[in-house]
C-alpha cells in the first residue's frame, strides 16, 4: 500500500496563494486554460500552507515555502474548521468553470479535482474521527495520531543540512507537543459522541505510546538530530535543546495522552465494526466511496470479493498441485508452506537484514525487464527498508512512501518485520513488485515526472487507482517471467491475489455484516493460510480505516477489464506499451473516470486502425 495520507484525500487546506519553487510545472501547453492552470496552482499552494508536512515530503519546503519547514499541521479545532472552509471554497471556485468549454485534458484535470473536493466534503461532515490511510472514525489509534507519525517524519523526512534546518527541526519538535494535546482533546470530544475505538485498538495504541515515551537519551527524534547535526558539523547544541524540549514538553503531553487512552480503555467494548457508532453506517458508506472511488454498496463489494476469491482459489489450487502440494484445503496447504523452515528468515536483526537485502535484490532484478512492458521509466531512486521497531506492533505489513519531487530523497518501501515468520521468502517478491517496481513507486514516479499534469494532480492520489495499479503490477511481474525460476514465488503472488479478494469480504464483514475481530482473523487464517499475526494486524488495520482494504481488488478489476476489452476490440493491433501509456498517462483518477478514459482510448485506437 502506498502512503495514503495525501492532502488531496484529506481535503485539508487553507492560507494564501504563493509562488511555486523553481522546479514547478511549466506554463500550460497550447489549448490548455491559463485560468484553470492558475487555479490549480492556487489550490495546491493552499494545501501546502495548511499541511506543511506535505511540503517537506515532496521537497517543496523551500523558496517561498521555506517557512513551512519549521511547522506542523494544526490538528486542533481551528485547523479542522479551516480544512472544511477550504474544501467548500475550493469547490466553489472550481465550479465556476463550465466543463463543456474545456479541452479534453483540462476537463479530465477538472473532473478529477472536483471529485476530490466532493469526496472530502462528504467525509468532513462527520464531527469525529481523523485520517490515516483513508478516513478513520478515530483520531488516535495504532495507525492514526501524531504520536506514531511525527517521530518517524522528523527522523526520515525532515532534512538537516544547515543550522536553519536544525532550528526548524526544533520548532517542529516543540509543535509536536501541541499536536499531541490537540488530539488528546479530540479523543475526549469524540468519546462524548460515543465514538471510542475498540478495546484491542486502544491496547495497541498504548503499546506504541509506551514505546514512544522514552527518556530523551533514547528517544528517536532526539537521537536523530544529535546524529545528523554532528554529521554536518553543527555541534551538539541542537541535541541538547531537543532533549530539553522532549523532557519539558513532549513527555508531559504523551503522559496526558496515555492517561486519556487508559481512561477510554476502561469503557471500551470489543465490537470491531463501526456499525456500532452513531452514524456508523453513513460513515462506512462515505469511507467506502472515498477510498474505492466507486458507487458500490457494501453488499455488492462483499459479493464481488466472494466471486473473485472462488476464481483465484481454483488457480491457486492448481498451482499448488503442480508444485506437489495436494493434500488438504488450499488454506491448510498454504499454512504448511508458511511454516517451512527453508522459507523463513531468522527472527533476529541479522535475519531481518537478510530479508531486506533480498527485497532490494528483487527490486534491482525487475528493473531490466520493465522496458518490455513500458515506454517510459521513472528517474527516481527507490529502496526497501524495515519499519522502525517502535511502531511495528500496529504498522501496516508493508507500505510505500513517495520520493521527494526533486529527487533529493528516494522512494521508500517498508516491510513490517515484527515477526519474520509472517514474511516467508516466497511472499516477499510479489510485495516488492506491488510496493516498488512496477507498482506504487513506478506509477508514482511517472506521475511526479509527468509534464502534462498540474502539480496538484502529480502529488494527489486515489486508493482505488493506486492500489488497483499496484495489484495489477504484481500480475505484470508474473507475465514478465519473474517467477519462471521461482515457482514458490508464483504461489506467493496468487496467495496475495486471493488475500486482496478476501479483504473485500472481511472489510464489509466487519463494518456491515457485524463480524467480530476473531471471526475476521479466523477467516484469513482458514481461507488463505495466513500467519495469525499477519492476519491479526490486517484486521485491526481495517477496524480503524474502514473501506480502504476493498480498493485493491476493485481497482485491479478495472485495469484488467480495460486491458481485456482492448485486446478483444483491437486484436493483433493491441500494444501493451501503448495501453500502459494510456492508463498511466491519465494520472491518478477515480475508477469511474479511468473506465471512461480507457473506453475513449480504445475507441480512438479502433478508429485509427
Amino acid at each position: 500500500m502506498f502512503d495514503r495520507r495525501t492532502f488531496l484525500a484529506a481535503g485539508a487546506a487553507g492560507g494564501a496563494s504563493l509562488a511555486f519553487p523553481s522546479f514547478a510545472a511549466p506554463a500550460p501547453a497550447a489549448g490548455r486554460s491559463p485560468a484553470l492552470a492558475a487555479l490549480f496552482d492556487q489550490l495546491f499552494q493552499e494545501q501546502l500552507r495548511l499541511r506543511p508536512e506535505s511540503a517537506t515530503q515532496l521537497g517543496l519546503d523551500k523558496g517561498a515555502n521555506a517557512d513551512l519547514r519549521a511547522k506542523l499541521s494544526d490538528v486542533g479545532p481551528a485547523g479542522r474548521a479551516a480544512a472544511k472552509r477550504q474544501t467548500q471554497d475550493q469547490l466553489r471556485r472550481l465550479l465556476r468553470f463550465d466543463p463543456a468549454t474545456l479541452s479534453p485534458a483540462d476537463r479530465l484535470d477538472w473532473e478529477t479535482i472536483v471529485y476530490t473536493r466532493r469526496s472530502s466534503a462528504a467525509v468532513q461532515r462527520f464531527e469525529f474521527g481523523g485520517f490515516g490511510y483513508g478516513p478513520s472514525p478515530y483520531a488516535v489509534s495504532q495507525l492514526t495520531g501524531a504520536y506514531q507519525s511525527v517521530p518517524d517524519f522528523l527522523d526520515t523526512k525532515h532534512p538537516i543540512e544547515t543550522a536553519a534546518d536544525a532550528e526548524a527541526y526544533l520548532s517542529r519538535l516543540s509543535a509536536f507537543a501541541g499536536q499531541l494535546d490537540a488530539e488528546t482533546a479530540r479523543m475526549r470530544h469524540d468519546a462524548g459522541m460515543s465514538v471510542v475505538p475498540p478495546d484491542f485498538i486502544l491496547d495497541l495504541a498504548l503499546i506504541q505510546m509506551t514505546k514512544t515515551r522514552l527518556p530523551s537519551g533514547e528517544a528517536t527524534p532526539v537521537a536523530s538530530i544529535v546524529r545528523r547535526a554532528a554529521a554536518k558539523g553543527l555541534g551538539d547544541r541542537y541535541g541538547r535543546d531537543a532533549a530539553r524540549i522532549w523532557d519539558a514538553q513532549i513527555l508531559p503531553a504523551l503522559d496526558r495522552q496515555i492517561a486519556e487512552t487508559r481512561r477510554l480503555r476502561t469503557k471500551a467494548v470489543h465490537d470491531a465494526g463501526i456499525w456500532r457508532l452513531p452514524q456508523g453506517a453513513e460513515f462506512y458508506a462515505a469511507a467506502l466511496h472515498n477510498t474505492t472511488t466507486t458507487a458500490l454498496s457494501p453488499d455488492e463489494v462483499h459479493k464481488f470479493g466472494l466471486d473473485q476469491a472462488r476464481e483465484i482459489t481454483a488457480r491457486l489450487d492448481a498451482e499448488l498441485r503442480r508444485q506437489g502440494f495436494r493434500n488438504g484445503a488450499v488454506g491448510e496447504r498454504m499454512a504448511a508452506l508458511y511454516k517451512d523452515p527453508r522459507q523463513l528468515y531468522p527472527n533476529t536483526d541479522e535475519g531481518k537484514a537478510q530479508a531486506i537485502a533480498y527485497c532490494n535484490a528483487r527490486l534491482a532484478a525487475i528493473r531490466g525487464r520493465l522496458p518490455t512492458m513500458f515506454s517510459r521509466m521513472p528517474t527516481y531512486r527507490f529502496e526497501v527498508r524495515r519499519v522502525p521497531p517502535q511502531t511495528e506492533a500496529g504498522a501496516a505489513s508493508a507500505f510505500s512512501q513517495s520520493p521527494a519531487i526533486d529527487g533529493s530523497r528516494p522512494g521508500l518501501v517498508y516491510f513490517n518485520l515484527h515477526d519474520s515468520a509472517e514474511w516467508p521468502k516466497f511472499c516477499l517478491a510479489t510485495t516488492v513488485y506491488h510496493e516498488g517496481l512496477p507498482g506504487h513507486q513506478f506509477e508514482g514516479g511517472l506521475a511526479l515526472s509527468n509534464a502534462g499534469l498540474p502539480m496538484i494532480r502529480k502529488t494527489g492520489g486515489f486508493s482505488g487507482y493506486g492500489e488497483g495499479w499496484a495489484l495489477y503490477a504484481e500480475q505484470l511481474a508474473d507475465e514478465m517471467g519473474m517467477y519462471d525460476d521461482d515457482p514458490l514465488g508464483r504461489l506467493g503472488y496468487l496467495k496475495f491475489q486471493l488475500f486482496r479478494a478476501h479483504r473485500c469480504v472481511v472489510d464489509t464483514g466487519i463494518h456491515h455484516l457485524r463480524w467480530g475481530r476473531e471471526q475476521a482473523i479466523r477467516y484469513f487464517v482458514d481461507q488463505d493460510g495466513e500467519a495469525p499475526g499477519f492476519a491479526t494486524r490486517e484486521v485491526e488495520r481495517y477496524c480503524v480505516t474502514p473501506g480502504q482494504a476493498c480498493s485493491y481488488k476493485l481497482g485491479h478489476s478495472v485495469f484488467t477489464g480495460l486491458r481485456d476489452r482492448a485486446k478483444a476490440v483491437l486484436g493483433p493491433r493491441f500494444d501493451i506499451k501503448a495501453f500502459h501509456d494510456a492508463v498511466l498517462g491519465t494520472g491518478r483518477v477515480p475508477l469511474d473516470i479511468l473506465r471512461s478514459e480507457g473506453e475513449r482510448w480504445i475507441a480512438m485506437q479502433r478508429r485509427a486502425a
